[in-house]
C-alpha cells in the first residue's frame, strides 16, 4: 500500500531528516585513519538520541545497531565492529534510520578515510552524481522506471561501473520500508507513476567492478561485492511535489538549494 503524505507529515519527516543530516555532518570530523567502526556507531547513536530521535534500525528484523558501517568491498548492512580500525585510503559507508515522533528518515553516505586513490575518488563522485540524476527524475507524472533508467545509463553505460540490482530504494513513512520499490535500473516510461505526496528513498550502490553481490552466510546481513571490488553509496529521502523533488535529508542547503 502506498500512502500519500500531507504537508504536515512531510514537515515531520524533514525534522527527522535534519537529525540524520546533522549526524552525517558530525561524522565528517570523526572519520579518520585509526578510529574503529564502533566509534562511528557510538557517535551516531548518541547524536540521534540526544536530539530527541530514536535509532530505528535497532530491533529491525533482529538488527542490533543504530548504524550499518560498511568498509571498502562491503556494499551495505555490515555491523559496526569494535576491532575493525579504519586505514588511510579506505572508504566507509554509514547508513541509519531515524524516527522522530513517528516520522521516519533514512540516509546513507560514503566517507573517504584520509586521502583515497584517484580511482576511488571518482567512484565516490560518480555515485553521488548518480543519486542526483535519480532525484532529477523524481517528478510528478514520471514513472519509477525513469529514475532507474537515468541512474543506470550514467553508472553503467557512461562510466562502466557495476550498478547493484539486488538492493533498491523504497517508499518510506509510516514505517521505514514501504511500497513502492525504487530500483536503480529500469526502463524509462515504465513502472508506477509518481504522484504528489509520495515519499521515497533513492540510494544507488555502485561498484568499481561488476554489479553482483553476496550476503554473508555467517551473520546474515553483510553484503559484499562478488568480485571483491570496492563500492560506494549515497542516499536521500525525497518528497514528490508539484514544485519538483524535495530532499528531506539534505546536509548542504547551498548544494541542494533547488531541491529544498
Amino acid at each position: 500500500m502506498i500512502t500519500i503524505k500531507s504537508q504536515r507529515e512531510i514537515e515531520g519527516m524533514k525534522k527527522s531528516g535534519a537529525i540524520i543530516a546533522g549526524m552525517h555532518k558530525g561524522l565528517r570530523n570523526l572519520i579518520k585513519p585509526g578510529i574503529s567502526t564502533w566509534e562511528i556507531e557510538k557517535f551516531s547513536r548518541h547524536y540521534i538520541e540526544s536530539h530527541g530521535g530514536r535509532a530505528a534500525q535497532i530491533g529491525f528484523e533482529g538488527f542490533e545497531y543504530a548504524t550499518t558501517v560498511s568498509v571498502n568491498e562491503e556494499v551495505a548492512h555490515a555491523f559496526p565492529r569494535k576491532h575493525l580500525y579504519l586505514k588511510e585510503g579506505d572508504i566507509v559507508k554509514v547508513d541509519t534510520v531515524v524516527d522522530l515522533d513517528g516520522y521516519y528518515s533514512d540516509s546513507a553516505w560514503t566517507y573517504a578515510v584520509g586521502q583515497v586513490s584517484d580511482q576511488v575518488e571518482k567512484l565516490m563522485a560518480v555515485t553521488k552524481k548518480a543519486l542526483y540524476i535519480g532525484i532529477d527524475q523524481a517528478q510528478v507524472g514520471n514513472r519509477v522506471g525513469d529514475i532507474g533508467a537515468a541512474i543506470d545509463q550514467y553508472v553503467t553505460q557512461e562510466n562502466g561501473y557495476g550498478n547493484v540490482r539486488e538492493y533498491v530504494g523504497h517508499g518510506i513513512q509510516p514505517t521505514m520500508h514501504e511500497e513502492p520499490a525504487i530500483p536503480h535500473y529500469g526502463k524509462a516510461g515504465h513502472g508506477l507513476r509518481l504522484k504528489p505526496g509520495m515519499t521515497i528513498t533513492i540510494e544507488p550502490m555502485v561498484n568499481l567492478g561488476g554489479w553482483k553481490v553476496n550476503t554473508s552466510t555467517e551473520d546474515g546481513w553483510t553484503v559484499t561485492t562478488e568480485d571483491g571490488s570496492w563500492s560506494a553509496q549515497y542516499e536521500h529521502v525525497i518528497a514528490i511535489t508539484n514544485e519538483g523533488p524535495k530532499i528531506l535529508t539534505s546536509q548542504d542547503s547551498e548544494f541542494d538549494a533547488k531541491y529544498l
